[in-house]
């Protein structure tokens, strides 16, 4: 079993390595270059225990303004898609009846990800693809303040479709494989 800190270690690599070094979130290497990223890692595989750490995490960030964004990483549970999928949805209603929509914002990340419609094999899930399960929680505040001075932000997700067709299943995956190795 892997420590905490080893698996924040191989997530950091991850985000930087994959996420900045894709350049698949041109505002990844600034919030890392600050500090203000937290990650929580959750070793627990009850659902209903991971979605509380889900809404703590959202009080982390009502409490703690210098965090902009939060990784909760599931290093154990939810290693089929499909229940990771089922997380995600749940953490999306909860933002909803909590009175959060336009507060924070869910992003997901799985080492199976796979968009609706693409094929398994498609290099284009490797731009979700993670090295552990993960709820990405984001301020909207600050997203809309980073899309407003960056140009065309609606060509993110095509640039990185293109970008990690470009480079292949193969180069996608080892690049995401060697952040296991520390």
């Amino acid at each position: 079993m892997q420590t905490t800190e080893q698996i924040i270690s191989q997530t950091k690599k991850w985000i930087t390595n994959v996420v900045i070094g894709c350049n698949f979130c041109p505002f990844a290497a600034k919030e890392m270059k600050h500090g203000s990223v937290h990650y929580q890692v959750e070793n627990s595989i009850d659902k209903a225990e991971c979605l509380q750490s889900f809404i703590e995490e959202c009080s982390r960030l009502d409490e703690e303004k210098n965090i902009v964004t939060t990784l909760l990483i599931f290093p154990v549970g939810f290693q089929q898609f499909d229940d990771f999928l089922e997380l995600v949805e749940d953490a999306e209603n909860f933002l909803e009846l909590n009175d959060y929509e336009g507060v924070y914002q869910v992003a997901s990340f799985h080492p199976q990800y796979l968009f609706s419609g693409a094929p398994v094999n498609d290099a284009a899930n490797y731009t979700n693809r993670s090295v552990y399960p993960m709820l990405h929680l984001l301020r909207e505040a600050q997203i809309d303040e980073a899309l407003e001075r960056y140009p065309d932000p609606e060509k993110i997700p095509d640039n990185n479709i293109r970008f990690a067709r470009e480079k292949g299943v193969q180069y996608m995956k080892l690049l995401r494989d060697t952040c296991f190795e520390l």
